[in-house]
């Protein structure tokens, strides 16, 4: 148990999908266990009693929970590879504030566009829309949202990708018609390969 590390998560989950692309970035290597969200194993239960929830990484036998707080130890403790986080105090600050608003203001209406109808729907697309916007504007004409890098808040993003074409389908809309710059973001990071 030296080094180990291991990751609980569901393979469809963009929450576990962002620590699995800050594990690779870092070249980490790591044992996955499959862990459906709807059972709460004794494992699960130990190593996260509070949530009871995925994802979960676990270094050297001790839990560390929360899909951002798992990219910040990641990058602390891995601190030799690649950088995920900017070594500048203002920048770290802000890559902070724009994962912490893709999380507070994503999910809900993400879900809402394809899980709901009617008025409650329409809303949860004006939101989504709204919201997108804002993240198009502070890319800007950057290749990614760490500038040259591809780091924090292009992680914290990233998992929401997954969800884009489902959005698309619900919602009526194309993500790549209305915020093209965040599709050519989306298609300039290929893992594996830079």
């Amino acid at each position: 148990m030296a080094d180990e590390v291991i990751l609980l998560d569901f393979w469809p989950s963009m929450f576990g999908m962002r620590t699995k692309i800050a594990l690779a970035e870092k070249g980490v290597e790591y044992e996955y266990k499959e862990t459906d969200p709807w059972v709460k194993t004794p494992l699960l239960i130990e190593m996260n009693p509070i949530h009871k929830k995925i994802p979960v990484l676990i270094h050297k036998g001790k839990p560390i929970c929360e899909s951002l707080i798992q990219l910040e130890y990641i990058d602390e403790v891995w601190s030799d590879a690649y950088p995920i986080l900017p070594s500048d105090p203002y920048q770290k600050a802000q890559a902070r504030f724009w994962a912490d608003f893709i999380d507070k203001k994503f999910y809900d209406p993400s879900w809402k566009v394809w899980g709901t109808k009617g008025e409650a729907q329409v809303a949860a697309k004006k939101e989504l829309l709204e919201h997108f916007k804002t993240l198009e504007t502070e890319l800007g004409d950057k290749p990614y949202y760490g500038g040259e890098i591809f780091g924090f808040v292009d992680i914290a993003l990233m998992g929401f990708y997954s969800w884009f074409k489902t959005m698309e389908k619900f919602g009526e809309f194309s993500i790549e018609s209305e915020f093209p710059k965040l599709i050519q973001w989306t298609k300039r990071k290929k893992f594996g390969a830079e």
